[in-house]
């Protein structure tokens, strides 16, 4: 039996493609038209066994509202994922650039593709829920018209057109996507030992506290390579710290941890696994 990973979108999305990449393709995939739909799929209802979720970009930045779901949430991240993303727009067969008037697609989608579109100024961009679900719905609906953007998967699983391709305006454009399992449950193969964690915390309400702990991650050959924060819901003015850290040695991290402990409150492990890699 094929085991189920919960992605956020639909067939041929990009998400789908980083779960292919990670756990092969012999999966059954769990599309879930929400990030919330997907922790739910992992938490609630258990139809999903493993979840692929995206947490960054390297042009558009963070997608916040995950971390704050992710420290929430009974899981724990045990891998991750970087895909290169190539965006192309695609169509009913027939359209051209200039039969287009309006283009769907992911808000995330739209923002790193901008530039190119501001060569055709009589195209609306219009956010949707996800890459694939638009040119789900040109097929589906047969839109004439309208565009969607997305992977060339996208155009081939369900025969559009591709007008243009590798429309991103950064062509170095990446998404890191977490992988993720539920507390204590076994990962579906042998994992390598780690190499880099993700952490969340809030910093001692006194003068000099976040460098204090971010010296202590330092102190120990820590990589700090991301600090987010994120505003504590009911505390105004107080702060989650987000940190992704890389290490050679794993019991310099533990080490770490003992010390990080008393100076910082609400430590929480996001996990611990393997970095990915970076092409």
């Amino acid at each position: 039996m094929s085991i189920k990973i919960a992605i956020q979108g639909f067939k041929a999305s990009f998400h789908e493609i980083a779960a292919f990449k990670y756990f092969g393709k012999d999966i059954e995939t769990i599309e879930c038209e929400t990030f919330q739909a997907l922790f739910d799929s992992m938490e609630e209802d258990g139809a999903a066994d493993y979840a692929v979720m995206a947490i960054e970009n390297s042009v558009a930045g963070s997608i916040l509202p995950n971390y704050a779901r992710l420290r929430d949430a009974d899981l724990e991240i045990f891998g991750e994922v970087y895909l290169r993303i190539e965006m192309n727009l695609m169509a009913l067969h027939g359209e051209t650039i200039d039969t287009l008037s309006e283009v769907h697609s992911h808000p995330m989608a739209l923002l790193q593709c901008q530039h190119f579109f501001r060569q055709f100024p009589h195209i609306k961009l219009i956010e949707s829920k996800d890459t694939a679900l638009s040119a789900i719905e040109i097929v589906d609906q047969q839109l004439k018209g309208r565009g969607a953007i997305g992977s060339k998967l996208i155009a081939e699983t369900f025969d559009l057109n591709l007008i243009a391709e590798g429309i991103e305006t950064n062509k170095r454009n990446f998404t890191r996507f977490l992988i993720l399992k539920r507390k204590g449950d076994l990962a579906p193969f042998e994992l390598a030992e780690p190499d880099k964690a993700s952490l969340s915390f809030r910093a001692l309400h006194r003068p000099g506290s976040l460098s204090a702990a971010l010296s202590a991650m330092a102190m120990f050959g820590m990589n700090l390579t991301k600090i987010q924060s994120l505003p504590v819901l009911g505390e105004e003015w107080q702060y989650f710290m987000y940190a992704d850290l890389e290490f050679k040695d794993y019991s310099s991290y533990l080490e770490m941890l003992e010390v990080l402990q008393p100076l910082t409150k609400d430590l929480k492990i996001l996990g611990e696994y393997k970095q990915g890699q970076k092409i």
